[in-house]
C-alpha cells in the first residue's frame, strides 16, 4: 500500500523520540535529519522536503515542546500539522451550478494514468449526490476507449454522448454540451485524449475544447506510482493548459507516495480526489488530514467508517444488530459481514487504515482462509446456518466433502463459531461486535489460527 515503507520508518523515528523522555536541540535535529531522508527516499520533492524540515525543525526546538511532558509526542503532532499543510490544508470539493445548469468538468492527463476509467468513476460518484451526469467520449484515437467509457458508464447507470472517431474532440465536446443544456444534465464530463508523454497536440486540443464550451473544472489525472514524474506533468499541464483540480490515481498500489505530498506546493493546485482501486466506486474525496494520519501511523478511521456506510446492506446490517441484541448470531449472519468486509476491498484494504496497522505486512494474511471459511457455509444447509446447534458429525462430514476440506477444518470453525456465540451472549450493545473483531483477531495470520 502507499507511504507504507515512509510510515514504518516514521514510525520507528518517533519511536526512538519517545524513547529519550526530554528532548534536546539535538536530539530533534538529528530526528529531522532521519525525517529528511525518509520522505526523500518516498519521492518526496527536494524543496518540498527542505522546506518542510526547516518549518518543522523550528517548531520542535521551541522551548515549550522541549520542556513539555511529552515533548515526542508533541514531535509527532507538529509532524502531522505540517503534512497537513503541505497536502492543502483543509479539503476541497466541487463547487457545482445549480441543477438546473451545466457545470462543465474536462478531464486531462497522459496515457496510463487511469482518466478513462477515473471520468466513469466521478460520474458515479456525482450521480450518487443526486446529479445528472453524462459523459462524452473525445477520445477519437483510441477506439477501446470509447468502448471502455460506454461500459463503465453502463455500469454505474450513465449516459454517455459519442460520436465515434470520425469527428474532432472540439465537435465532440460542443455536441455533448448542446444535448447537455437540451436533456437538463446538470454536470457534463468530458474524456479527452492521453498521450504517452506531453506534446503541443494534445495541449492545442485541450485549449481548443476549452474555448468551444464554458469549462469549469480542468480535472488532471494523475498517477502516483509515477513518483515525481507525476508532479512534472502536472506542473506542465497547469502551465501550458491551466488546471483547477488533481485527481491521484493508484494510491491502492506499490507507490511511495512521495506525489501525493509534494503535488499540491508545487502546483499550487489542490487534490480533490484520490483512486484507491480498480472499482468503479473507489473514488475518495481527498482530505489531507486523513492522509497526513496515514503516513504517520495513525490510521484513517473516518474514512473506514465512511466505506462501511456506503456498502453496507442496512436492511441486512439491521437484522443482525437485532440478532445480537438477542444473543443470536447465526452462520449467515457471519457471511453477510464476511461480504461486507469483501465489499470494502478485502482485510487489507481495511487495515490500512486502522491505527498502529502499517507494520504487519499485508501478504501475511491468509486471504486463502476466508474463501474455505466461505465454501464450508455454503455447503451448510439453510437449517444449519440459521440454527448451529442442529451440528453433528455427520453433518459436519457432509460439509466437509461438499466444501473440499478436511473435517478439522469443519470441527475448528464450529468451536470458534460457538465460542464467538458465547462472547455475543455476554456483551451489550455495541460492545457485541467485539466477537467477530476477537475472531479475526485470532485467525488472520498464517500459523495462529484456523487452517
Amino acid at each position: 500500500m502507499a507511504f507504507e515503507s515512509l510510515s514504518d520508518k516514521l514510525q520507528n523515528i518517533f519511536k526512538n523520540l519517545r524513547g529519550k523522555g526530554r528532548l534536546t536541540e539535538e536530539d530533534v535535529h538529528a530526528a529531522m535529519k532521519e525525517v529528511k531522508l525518509a520522505l526523500l527516499e518516498a519521492d518526496v520533492n527536494f524543496k518540498v522536503v527542505k522546506r518542510f524540515v526547516k518549518e518543522t525543525e523550528a517548531k520542535a526546538i521551541g522551548a515549550e515542546i522541549l520542556n513539555s511532558l511529552s515533548p515526542a509526542q508533541m514531535v509527532v503532532k507538529i509532524v502531522r500539522e505540517q503534512l497537513v499543510e503541505l497536502m492543502g490544508g483543509e479539503p476541497v470539493q466541487l463547487d457545482l451550478k445549480p441543477s438546473n445548469q451545466v457545470t462543465v468538468i474536462m478531464m486531462a492527463g497522459l496515457q496510463g494514468a487511469g482518466k478513462t476509467t477515473t471520468a466513469a468513476k466521478l460520474g458515479g460518484k456525482l450521480k450518487s449526490a443526486g446529479r445528472r451526469v453524462l459523459l462524452a467520449a473525445g477520445d477519437v484515437y483510441r477506439p477501446a476507449a470509447i468502448k471502455q467509457l460506454e461500459v463503465n458508464a453502463e455500469q454505474l447507470g450513465l449516459d454517455v454522448f459519442t460520436m465515434g472517431i470520425d469527428h474532432s474532440p472540439v465537435e465532440i465536446a460542443k455536441g455533448a454540451y448542446k444535448l447537455a443544456q437540451e436533456k437538463s444534465f446538470s454536470v457534463l464530463i468530458i474524456d479527452t485524449a492521453g498521450r504517452l508523454h506531453i506534446d503541443e497536440d494534445m495541449m492545442k486540443e485541450l485549449t481548443d475544447i476549452k474555448a468551444a464550451v464554458p469549462v469549469d473544472y480542468t480535472m488532471l489525472t494523475v498517477d502516483a506510482m509515477t513518483g515525481q514524474d507525476a508532479v512534472t506533468v502536472a506542473q506542465d499541464f497547469s502551465d501550458k493548459v491551466g488546471v483547477d483540480g488533481l485527481i491521484i490515481t493508484k494510491l491502492d498500489g506499490d507507490t511511495r507516495g512521495g506525489a501525493v505530498i509534494s503535488i499540491k506546493e508545487v502546483t499550487g493546485r489542490p487534490v480533490y480526489y484520490a483512486g484507491m482501486g480498480e472499482k468503479l466506486s473507489d473514488l475518495q474525496e481527498f482530505y489531507p488530514e486523513r492522509m497526513a494520519s496515514r503516513i504517520i501511523g495513525m490510521g484513517d478511521v473516518l474514512s473506514l467508517i465512511e466505506k462501511a456506510e456506503q456498502t453496507a446492506d442496512i436492511e441486512e446490517q439491521k437484522k443482525i444488530s437485532e440478532n445480537m441484541r438477542k444473543g443470536v448470531f447465526t452462520y449467515d449472519d457471519f457471511m453477510t459481514q464476511m461480504n461486507q468486509m469483501k465489499k470494502m476491498g478485502g482485510i487489507s484494504s481495511i487495515m490500512s487504515m486502522l491505527p498502529g496497522m502499517n507494520g504487519i505486512d499485508p501478504d501475511a494474511i491468509d486471504q486463502s482462509q476466508f474463501d474455505r471459511i466461505e465454501a464450508i457455509i455454503n455447503s451448510m444447509t439453510k437449517k444449519e446456518r440459521s440454527n448451529p446447534k442442529l451440528m453433528n458429525p455427520s453433518r459436519k462430514r457432509r460439509i466437509a466433502n461438499g466444501a473440499g476440506v478436511d473435517i478439522s477444518e469443519v470441527n475448528r470453525l464450529v468451536k470458534q463459531f460457538e465460542q464467538m456465540q458465547k462472547l455475543m451472549k455476554q456483551m451489550n450493545g455495541m460492545r457485541k461486535h467485539g466477537g467477530l473483531n476477537n475472531f479475526f483477531g485470532k485467525n488472520l495470520f498464517r500459523g495462529r489460527g484456523m487452517f
